[in-house]
């Protein structure tokens, strides 16, 4: 769905306010305010023309006192509801794109990574708290105020006419000047809107990639070329601002110097029925009040209606990722009480992209219990084999099996859950390390997480720290070593007890001393379980039940370490390259 920014869009609005029925009962509410005040805001002028008339001009004291209590009475009885319009139209907004904001949410984290791949994470933080903020504006500032304005505008009219229709005619003839200046406001800020939210994306998108990576930033000294990229674009968001203030600096005035045209107008034509004993003094009066009502809602109007128009335009945004199809599909419903944890790969082809395949004709099994190795240069194939067990990314043709089952055929939950991911690189969430490694998983206790840590050889280093396990990591991990946080991911993998286990060279990163600490670990870790390496080191997969060798998506040679050395081919060239360039004997 494309963001057209039509604020007419009924679809889309539907769409947005079908998001406030669990609210319809305050919403209605609020619609029920929204006419009180079109009704009780003429009222005050009413009053006022009814008491100059009939009290003030024949000096009745009684009389004007009892108008100024009725007065004081209605301004009260208004002021109540406006309070209640104004809370209960926020608290509505707010609570539509909580609920709104949870659904993106839930549905960003069920894309395919491929989605992720292509698509800036500033310009998602865009869509999940910027765009939504403006959502929130369609019913605080947006709809519901522009049928009350709407509605007090009729309102007033129908009141001067009723006071006066001749002078009614008099004072509305600047009126059509007044809808020209509003219809061209309308336009030009709506493209000035525009310009402003994309880029407030820009920058978003700008701001999270440049944090994120201040470490190259800082590691290359590039801190003053890309200072100059931010400058450029903050600029830019400066101008799209400054623009849209430009036309409201010139919209308000216009409208003063209008509704001042209808002063004007009220005074001479005014004065002169005075003169003649046509209009009452109290008309006069009023009228003046009913200008000053009439124009204040039609200058919010062309306001309130471009906050509808940037909400629907924001909807569009937000709805646009709502109904991507880059969703994993989850049909399968196949939760058996274990697997086995044996895996077969049949003539597998994936590629990320069209037909730029990754994978060639990808075919082995691997029994319960066994370890499989996959090694290659850079580029081979390896992290898009484990990609598509998890399921992360859907292959081309063939199949990959678990237990003999399609994995389609599993609930995604269940298969990802039976498969432990040890990475490289590790990532770790700014809060404790004992939620860390829970990752809100009830079923796991604390206990149980005390003795991985035990098994892993890092319970003495996470005692050490302060709090212990409810020590916090903070982003990424940044107050940990790189083997720390690698132990860590070790803990993790262990108290899910996985059926399979995938390990991307996960001790590449590791020190000497800790990588000793874990190797028992990962052995034990491995013990019955269905081990998958990605290997950059050969010396760490030289007991592997089998070996594969991958160059540019295929299979070039399959065995154990002894039968493919024996071949002399590709393996044997990579462990030469790899063992005899540092002197080491073979």
């Amino acid at each position: 769905m494309a963001a057209t920014g039509n604020a007419l869009d009924i679809s889309l609005t539907r769409r947005v306010f079908n998001y406030a029925k669990p609210y319809k009962i305050r919403f209605y509410w609020a619609v029920v305010l929204t006419i009180s005040l079109a009704i009780l805001a003429p009222l005050r002028p009413y009053l006022v023309e009814y008491t100059v008339d009939n009290y003030i001009l024949f000096n009745d004291m009684n009389g004007l006192v009892m108008m100024t209590v009725a007065m004081t009475i209605l301004i009260s009885a208004q002021t109540l509801v406006q309070y209640n319009h104004t809370y209960l139209t926020n608290w509505l907004g707010q609570s539509v794109i909580k609920d709104l904001r949870r659904d993106v949410f839930n549905h960003i984290t069920q894309l395919r990574l491929k989605y992720f791949d292509n698509t800036p994470i500033g310009t998602l933080i865009t869509r999940t708290v910027s765009d939504l903020e403006t959502i929130a504006d369609v019913f605080s500032e947006g709809l519901i105020s522009i049928v009350g304005d709407i509605l007090q505008i009729v309102t007033i009219i129908a009141f001067m006419v009723y006071a006066d229709w001749k002078l009614t005619l008099v004072v509305l003839t600047p009126m059509p000047l007044l809808l020209i200046a509003t219809y061209i406001f309308k336009e030009a800020i709506k493209s000035a809107f525009q310009q402003v939210r994309a880029e407030v994306t820009k920058l978003n998108t700008f701001l999270q990639e440049h944090i994120t990576g201040m470490f190259i930033t800082q590691l290359f000294s590039r801190e003053k070329q890309e200072f100059d990229k931010f400058k450029a674009i903050n600029k830019r968001y400066r101008k799209a601002n400054i623009q849209s203030n430009w036309y409201y600096s010139i919209f308000f005035p216009v409208v003063e110097i209008i509704s001042a045209m209808s002063l004007g107008l009220l005074v001479w034509w005014g004065s002169k029925e005075i003169l003649q004993n046509e209009i009452s003094p109290g008309v006069i009066v009023s009228f003046i009040m009913y200008i000053n009502m009439l124009y204040r809602p039609i200058r919010e109007l062309a306001d309130k209606f471009n906050t509808l128009q940037m909400g629907m335009v924001s909807a569009g945004r937000v709805f646009e990722i709502m109904d991507t199809d880059e969703v994993t599909e989850n049909k399968g419903s196949l939760q058996p009480d274990r697997l086995k944890g044996e895996i077969e790969f049949d003539h597998v082809w994936f590629a990320y992209n069209d037909e730029q395949y990754i994978l060639r004709d990808i075919s082995f099994k691997l029994k319960a219990g066994e370890t499989l190795a996959l090694v290659g240069a850079t580029g081979a194939g390896k992290s898009s084999t484990i990609n598509i067990l998890n399921r992360f990314y859907e292959i081309s043709k063939g199949s990959v099996k678990v237990d003999g089952v399609d994995i389609r055929e599993y609930e995604l939950s269940f298969l990802r859950s039976s498969i432990a991911t040890v990475l490289q690189d590790v990532f770790l969430f700014s809060d404790s390390i004992y939620n860390n490694i829970k990752l809100k998983n009830d079923t796991i206790s604390h206990a149980q997480i005390r003795e991985a840590a035990r098994e892993v050889g890092a319970e003495e280093f996470i005692n050490r720290l302060p709090g212990g396990f409810d020590y916090n990591v903070m982003e990424r991990g940044s107050t940990l070593s790189a083997g720390q946080a690698q132990l860590i991911s070790f803990i993790r993998a262990l108290v899910y007890d996985p059926r399979i286990l995938v390990l991307d060279e996960a001790t590449s990163s590791v020190d000497t001393e800790t990588e000793h600490l874990i190797q028992n670990a990962i052995l034990k870790l491995m013990e019955n379980r269905t081990t998958i390496v990605i290997a950059h080191r050969l010396s760490t997969i030289q007991h592997a039940d089998k070996i594969i060798v991958l160059d540019k998506g295929e299979i070039k040679e399959m065995g154990t370490h002894q039968e493919l050395l024996k071949l002399n081919g590709w393996y044997k060239r990579l462990y030469d390259l790899q063992f005899n360039s540092v002197g080491i004997k073979v």
